[in-house]
Protein backbone atom coordinates (compact mmCIF):
# COMPACT_ATOMS: atom_id res chain seq x y z
CA UNK A 1 0.00 0.00 0.00
CA UNK A 2 1.55 2.73 -1.20
CA UNK A 3 1.11 6.54 0.20
CA UNK A 4 -0.97 7.53 -2.89
CA UNK A 5 -3.39 5.12 -2.23
CA UNK A 6 -3.99 6.26 1.57
CA UNK A 7 -4.15 10.43 -0.12
CA UNK A 8 -6.98 9.17 -2.49
CA UNK A 9 -8.60 6.49 -0.02
CA UNK A 10 -8.52 9.30 2.23
CA UNK A 11 -10.26 12.06 -0.22
CA UNK A 12 -12.90 9.81 -1.15
CA UNK A 13 -13.85 8.97 2.38
CA UNK A 14 -13.71 12.88 2.78
CA UNK A 15 -16.04 13.43 -0.54
CA UNK A 16 -18.38 10.85 0.45
CA UNK A 17 -18.58 12.50 4.10
CA UNK A 18 -19.14 15.85 2.42
CA UNK A 19 -21.69 13.95 -0.15
CA UNK A 20 -23.99 12.75 2.87
CA UNK A 21 -23.54 15.91 4.91
CA UNK A 22 -24.87 18.34 1.61
CA UNK A 23 -27.81 15.28 1.14
CA UNK A 24 -28.69 15.45 4.26
CA UNK A 25 -28.86 19.57 4.62
CA UNK A 26 -31.08 19.27 1.69
CA UNK A 27 -33.99 16.86 2.38
CA UNK A 28 -34.02 18.35 6.04
CA UNK A 29 -34.66 21.63 3.55
CA UNK A 30 -37.26 19.95 1.02
CA UNK A 31 -39.03 18.45 4.09
CA UNK A 32 -39.46 22.17 5.78
CA UNK A 33 -40.93 23.19 2.24
CA UNK A 34 -43.63 20.00 3.00
CA UNK A 35 -43.78 20.61 6.28
CA UNK A 36 -45.13 24.61 5.23
CA UNK A 37 -46.85 23.65 2.54
CA UNK A 38 -48.89 21.12 4.85
CA UNK A 39 -49.78 24.48 6.73
CA UNK A 40 -51.05 26.35 3.62
CA UNK A 41 -53.14 22.84 2.78
CA UNK A 42 -54.60 22.58 6.22
CA UNK A 43 -56.05 26.39 5.96
CA UNK A 44 -56.80 25.70 2.46
CA UNK A 45 -59.13 22.45 3.83
CA UNK A 46 -60.81 24.75 6.35
CA UNK A 47 -61.77 27.65 3.98
CA UNK A 48 -62.80 25.45 1.54
CA UNK A 49 -65.45 23.43 4.31
CA UNK A 50 -66.08 26.81 5.08
CA UNK A 51 -67.90 27.75 2.34
CA UNK A 52 -70.59 25.27 1.68
CA UNK A 53 -71.99 26.57 5.10
CA UNK A 54 -71.53 30.19 4.00
CA UNK A 55 -73.68 29.63 0.67
CA UNK A 56 -76.78 27.57 2.65
CA UNK A 57 -76.83 30.37 4.99
CA UNK A 58 -77.18 33.11 1.94
CA UNK A 59 -79.20 30.39 0.13
CA UNK A 60 -81.97 31.13 2.70
CA UNK A 61 -82.21 34.86 1.73
CA UNK A 62 -80.74 34.98 -1.93
CA UNK A 63 -83.74 33.40 -3.40
CA UNK A 64 -83.03 35.62 -6.58
CA UNK A 65 -79.08 35.02 -6.59
CA UNK A 66 -78.68 31.78 -7.63
CA UNK A 67 -76.09 31.78 -10.19
CA UNK A 68 -74.19 34.03 -7.41
CA UNK A 69 -73.76 30.85 -5.16
CA UNK A 70 -73.96 28.45 -8.19
CA UNK A 71 -70.31 30.62 -8.79
CA UNK A 72 -69.09 30.03 -5.29
CA UNK A 73 -70.08 26.13 -5.32
CA UNK A 74 -68.53 26.02 -8.48
CA UNK A 75 -65.14 28.02 -7.77
CA UNK A 76 -65.30 25.94 -4.56
CA UNK A 77 -64.97 23.07 -6.17
CA UNK A 78 -62.18 23.79 -9.28
CA UNK A 79 -59.85 25.25 -6.12
CA UNK A 80 -60.37 21.96 -3.93
CA UNK A 81 -59.30 19.81 -6.84
CA UNK A 82 -56.33 22.53 -7.20
CA UNK A 83 -55.15 21.77 -3.94
CA UNK A 84 -55.62 18.01 -4.58
CA UNK A 85 -53.57 18.05 -7.59
CA UNK A 86 -50.62 20.18 -5.76
CA UNK A 87 -50.77 17.39 -3.40
CA UNK A 88 -47.33 15.11 -3.89
CA UNK A 89 -46.48 17.98 -6.29
CA UNK A 90 -45.08 20.54 -4.02
CA UNK A 91 -43.42 23.30 -5.57
CA UNK A 92 -43.81 22.54 -8.99
CA UNK A 93 -44.60 25.43 -11.10
CA UNK A 94 -47.48 24.30 -13.41
CA UNK A 95 -49.65 22.79 -10.28
CA UNK A 96 -48.88 25.81 -8.38
CA UNK A 97 -49.99 28.38 -10.96
CA UNK A 98 -53.38 25.94 -11.61
CA UNK A 99 -53.63 26.46 -7.53
CA UNK A 100 -53.40 30.04 -7.69
CA UNK A 101 -55.80 30.43 -10.23
CA UNK A 102 -58.50 28.43 -9.00
CA UNK A 103 -58.16 30.11 -5.53
CA UNK A 104 -58.10 33.40 -7.26
CA UNK A 105 -61.50 32.39 -8.91
CA UNK A 106 -62.67 31.43 -5.99
CA UNK A 107 -61.52 34.68 -4.25
CA UNK A 108 -63.52 36.52 -6.52
CA UNK A 109 -66.68 34.43 -6.80
CA UNK A 110 -66.45 35.18 -2.62
CA UNK A 111 -66.22 38.87 -2.99
CA UNK A 112 -69.14 38.89 -5.53
CA UNK A 113 -71.39 36.62 -2.80
CA UNK A 114 -70.02 39.25 -0.06
CA UNK A 115 -71.28 42.36 -2.45
CA UNK A 116 -74.72 40.93 -2.98
CA UNK A 117 -75.33 39.87 0.46
CA UNK A 118 -74.70 43.85 1.41
CA UNK A 119 -78.66 44.24 -0.35
CA UNK A 120 -79.48 41.61 2.00
CA UNK A 121 -79.74 43.38 5.48
CA UNK A 122 -81.79 40.25 6.82
CA UNK A 123 -78.44 37.96 5.53
CA UNK A 124 -76.15 40.35 6.96
CA UNK A 125 -77.45 40.77 10.40
CA UNK A 126 -77.80 36.87 10.72
CA UNK A 127 -75.49 35.66 13.42
CA UNK A 128 -74.42 32.72 11.40
CA UNK A 129 -73.40 34.53 8.34
CA UNK A 130 -71.60 37.01 10.74
CA UNK A 131 -69.53 34.14 12.54
CA UNK A 132 -68.89 32.20 8.40
CA UNK A 133 -67.44 35.20 7.87
CA UNK A 134 -65.36 36.09 10.36
CA UNK A 135 -63.99 32.48 10.19
CA UNK A 136 -63.27 32.67 6.68
CA UNK A 137 -61.70 36.53 7.38
CA UNK A 138 -59.60 34.88 9.80
CA UNK A 139 -58.45 31.83 7.27
CA UNK A 140 -57.51 34.11 4.63
CA UNK A 141 -55.33 35.65 7.79
CA UNK A 142 -53.65 32.03 8.29
CA UNK A 143 -53.05 31.43 4.98
CA UNK A 144 -51.29 34.79 3.99
CA UNK A 145 -48.75 33.66 7.10
CA UNK A 146 -48.76 30.10 5.67
CA UNK A 147 -47.94 31.18 2.37
CA UNK A 148 -45.33 33.94 4.17
CA UNK A 149 -43.89 30.92 5.42
CA UNK A 150 -43.91 28.34 2.79
CA UNK A 151 -41.81 31.22 0.44
CA UNK A 152 -39.44 31.63 3.37
CA UNK A 153 -38.51 27.64 3.55
CA UNK A 154 -38.88 27.63 -0.21
CA UNK A 155 -35.91 30.30 -0.41
CA UNK A 156 -33.61 28.70 1.86
CA UNK A 157 -34.31 25.29 -0.24
CA UNK A 158 -33.31 27.01 -3.51
CA UNK A 159 -30.49 28.87 -1.86
CA UNK A 160 -29.11 26.10 -0.53
CA UNK A 161 -29.55 24.13 -4.08
CA UNK A 162 -28.00 26.87 -6.03
CA UNK A 163 -24.96 27.42 -3.91
CA UNK A 164 -21.61 25.97 -5.14
CA UNK A 165 -20.29 23.34 -4.39
CA UNK A 166 -23.58 22.36 -3.07
CA UNK A 167 -25.10 22.50 -6.35
CA UNK A 168 -23.22 20.01 -8.17
CA UNK A 169 -24.78 17.01 -5.67
CA UNK A 170 -28.09 18.64 -5.57
CA UNK A 171 -28.04 18.41 -9.46
CA UNK A 172 -26.37 14.68 -8.98
CA UNK A 173 -29.32 13.48 -6.38
CA UNK A 174 -32.18 15.23 -7.97
CA UNK A 175 -32.87 18.01 -5.78
CA UNK A 176 -34.65 20.59 -8.54
CA UNK A 177 -35.60 23.95 -7.61
CA UNK A 178 -38.98 24.79 -6.53
CA UNK A 179 -41.08 27.67 -7.25
CA UNK A 180 -42.47 29.90 -4.33
CA UNK A 181 -46.28 30.51 -4.17
CA UNK A 182 -47.16 34.45 -5.99
CA UNK A 183 -49.53 36.29 -4.79
CA UNK A 184 -53.28 35.54 -6.47
CA UNK A 185 -53.99 39.37 -6.77
CA UNK A 186 -54.07 41.16 -9.86
CA UNK A 187 -52.10 44.53 -10.15
CA UNK A 188 -55.62 46.12 -9.75
CA UNK A 189 -56.09 44.05 -6.53
CA UNK A 190 -53.02 45.42 -5.17
CA UNK A 191 -52.98 48.95 -5.99
CA UNK A 192 -53.58 50.96 -2.96
CA UNK A 193 -57.29 53.27 -2.51
CA UNK A 194 -57.47 56.30 -3.37
CA UNK A 195 -58.82 58.82 -0.51
CA UNK A 196 -59.76 62.31 -2.10
CA UNK A 197 -61.72 65.18 0.04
Amino acid sequence: MGSTFIVVLALLVVLALWGAAVYNRLRLLRNRVENAWSQIDVQLKRRHDLIPNLVEVARGYMQHEASTLEAVARARSQAVQASEALRGHTGQAQALGALAAAEQALGSSLGRLMVVAEAYPELKADAQMQSLSEEIASTENRIGFARQAYNDEVMAFNNKASQFPDLIWARLLGFAHMDMLQSTMNEQERQAPSVRF
